[in-house]
């Protein structure tokens, strides 16, 4: 049975450091920077000295993973440091539900610039922010965050059958900022209201549920 969950948002990324790359790569390409990667390394050797300290070594821990370039590389330094430290039970896995939200035409694109190049499809998504419901408007060709919610849920029966299979007690899950969110949300049996008034959290931020 899961007994500890720990969601890790990933390393800062390209995106993160100047959006523009957006204009040459799609968000599923786009890796970590160097700082991302300095900050998974350190996220990764807080995490084992944390587990080590309240289980030992033997603890065994499975990492699930969205199949981005930059949650991949987060992953890997995070079993690294792991590794480093002593721990041999970690396994990896990826779920594509654990991905970022897809923002379709909206991705990359500047907020000032939506009114003037999807003058309908943002004048939709703006009525519904404008009444705290921005977790509810799907962006053209992608998804809106109910849709997040929803596909993240859809992954937790894997999680428990794959922990109840192989007597995993600690889920490390490396995903994006949105997905993240919407892990604890439906995970605590919270409200979208919650959501909502949630910030992203940080860089390589970690969450033990």
């Amino acid at each position: 049975m899961v007994q500890n969950i720990y969601l890790i948002r990933h390393g800062q990324s390209l995106a993160n450091v100047d959006k523009a790359i957006h204009a040459t790569l799609p968000d599923h390409k786009i890796p970590l920077s160097a700082l991302g990667s300095e900050q998974a390394a350190h996220a990764g050797d807080f995490l084992a000295q944390h587990i080590q300290g309240e289980q030992g070594l033997d603890a065994r821990l499975r990492v699930w993973t969205s199949p981005y370039p930059r949650t991949r590389q987060t992953m890997q330094a995070l079993q690294t440091e792991l590794s480093r430290q002593g721990f041999t039970n970690v396994d990896i896995r990826e779920h594509i539900n654990l991905c970022e939200q897809q923002f379709g035409l909206f991705d990359g694109v500047p907020d000032d610039e939506l009114p003037e190049r999807f003058p309908l499809e943002h004048a939709h998504y703006d009525l519904a922010a404008r009444h705290d419901g921005r977790f509810w408007p799907r962006m053209p060709l992608g998804e809106s965050r109910f849709d997040v919610a929803v596909r993240v849920h859809q992954a937790f029966g894997t999680f428990h059958r794959d922990a109840e299979r192989h007597g995993i007690e600690n889920i490390i899950v490396v995903c994006h900022g949105v997905t993240l969110r919407a892990f604890v949300m439906q995970w605590r049996h919270l409200p979208f209201e919650w959501f909502e008034a949630q910030p992203n959290p940080g860089n390589c931020d970690i969450y033990h549920l």
